[in-house]
């Protein structure tokens, strides 16, 4: 009767245990197409068999855990392709921004209102006595002035949308990482339990390699199973069940920094002064912006200043040489900015020179209408050095937009290659621990077979006891 018994207690638990694969394996198919979900098993071990004189009897399969089939190493190494990979994507999309920006092929540039200016001016040293050629001169100068300025801004309003996105970014790596110590404490209870935390691990480790992908990061898992996150080199962002959060301030201006544009400070309690960690922030997409916010744009702020400065200031020097329509010398035709910083937005013509075209000195001596040798030697400018002795005008801002294009292919390049790496690392994975359709259908009816099976162990049993029971009546 003990061993009947037995019978129906192997049939009883080996259908719990098709059961629980059934369910498994549901499960798997139902999150086929979830980001980050790792296939789950059923781990089922030989049951403790029991003993009669020198017989040992088996007592069938015990469920022992489900588990995720997942590979450590590839998980983590994907994690960092992931991150190298946001900083390629936002430099390049940053980089195609900056580009447009000195795209003159659709629009009239600033190379082509440089060579407007000094078109003008040989004009001007063919007819230094007509008021047309002398307005043509203005109006040139002034379509110049306003293109620097215009260029200067442009590349303002690019830094500004690149704060908008910064901001966005830090808002999604807060939320993040206050669901990563949530899950910290989720994990921690279920698998002190002795169970395995499957699903949430699946999603702790999906958040790490999104916070990856948005900030620089390193984290680590301690025995206690939560994982803690340092962004950067000193933001602590998750301990245990505690997050901390960044968050982004307007700031004065530095070298590279414009007047009012973002830093990302952080904060290590309610009450603690917040540190400036913008430095510190090198990959990921925050730091693929920033990066070309500060760095990149910042050069070229900086180009474009010297550039507008020192192109004013040797027209004013020649002009200031020559005699005017009233024969007055000394008089500027830009009004030359304080400082380098900025010149290209406040760069503007004269108010003598903008009020009235007389004022445009063409002749070397006083009382010589149709002397022209300072309108020559403005037009000459185009082909002087005076961009640190090493560039002319033309030549320098050329070199400008060559280093841009330059910079963007390689963001480009650079963005298409780690692509592929993470590419093929998720392929990886997805062999690994990726759900197979074919697979999981062909496991639901092995499993159904099994279950049918184990149901008609019991059915067995019952006849057998039925007929033990019917003994006594025969």
């Amino acid at each position: 009767m003990s061993k009947i018994h037995a019978m129906m207690d192997i049939g009883k638990r080996s259908m719990m245990n098709s059961q629980t694969a059934l369910q498994t394996s549901g499960h798997n198919i139902a999150n086929k197409s979830t980001e980050g979900f790792s296939r789950q098993r059923v781990e089922q071990q030989t049951n403790t068999p029991i003993g009669m004189g020198k017989l040992r009897y088996g007592m069938g399969a015990r469920a022992a855990a489900v588990t995720r089939v997942s590979n450590p190493y590839i998980e983590k190494q994907l994690g960092l392709e992931r991150s190298v990979n946001g900083y390629a994507e936002a430099k390049a999309e940053a980089m195609g921004r900056v580009e447009q920006a000195y795209n003159e092929q659709s629009t009239k540039g600033l190379n082509q209102f440089i060579a407007d200016f000094f078109n003008a001016a040989h004009e001007l040293a063919n007819n230094p006595e007509s008021l047309a050629t002398r307005t043509q001169m203005r109006e040139s100068a002034d379509f110049l002035a306003k293109d620097f300025s215009r260029l200067n801004n442009q590349l303002k309003s690019v830094q500004r949308d690149f704060d908008g996105q910064i901001t966005q970014l830090v808002t999604e790596v807060n939320e993040m990482t206050k669901e990563v110590a949530t899950l910290n404490e989720k994990i921690q209870q279920v698998e002190l339990s002795g169970g395995h935390a499957n699903d949430e691990r699946d999603r702790r480790e999906l958040l790490l390699k999104q916070i990856g992908e948005r900030i620089n990061i390193k984290w680590a898992e301690g025995k206690d199973t939560t994982v803690t996150i340092t962004a950067g080199n000193s933001a602590l962002l998750v301990a245990g069940y505690d997050a901390k959060r960044l968050e982004v301030t307007p700031t004065p201006e530095t070298a590279t920094k414009a007047e009012g544009a973002l830093d990302i400070v952080y904060y290590n309690s309610e009450r603690a002064e917040p540190l400036v960690v913008t430095s510190q922030f090198t990959g990921g997409k925050i730091g693929g912006l920033l990066e070309v916010r500060d760095q990149v744009i910042g050069e070229l702020h900086n180009e474009l200043d010297r550039m507008a400065y020192s192109f004013a200031a040797n027209v004013n020097e020649v002009h200031r040489r020559g005699y005017n329509g009233y024969n007055d010398s000394g008089v500027d035709f830009f009004q030359l900015p304080k400082d380098i910083r900025h010149a290209s937005t406040s760069l503007k013509l004269d108010q003598r020179v903008a009020e009235d075209v007389r004022n445009i000195a063409t002749a070397a001596a006083p009382g010589s209408a149709g002397d022209n040798r300072i309108a020559s030697a403005i037009a000459s400018l185009q082909q002087v050095k005076f961009m640190d002795g090493e560039a002319t005008a033309d030549e320098f801002y050329t070199s400008m937009v060559g280093k841009v294009g330059i910079q963007a292919k390689r963001a480009m390049t650079s963005a298409e290659t780690q692509q592929n790496i993470v590419k093929q690392l998720t392929n990886l994975r997805e062999s690994i621990s990726g759900v197979s359709l074919d697979e999981e259908a062909t496991k639901l009816i092995e499993y159904q077979k099994s279950f049918d099976a184990s149901a008609r162990l019991i059915r067995t049993a019952d006849e057998m006891f039925d007929t033990v029971l019917n003994l006594k009546r025969m």
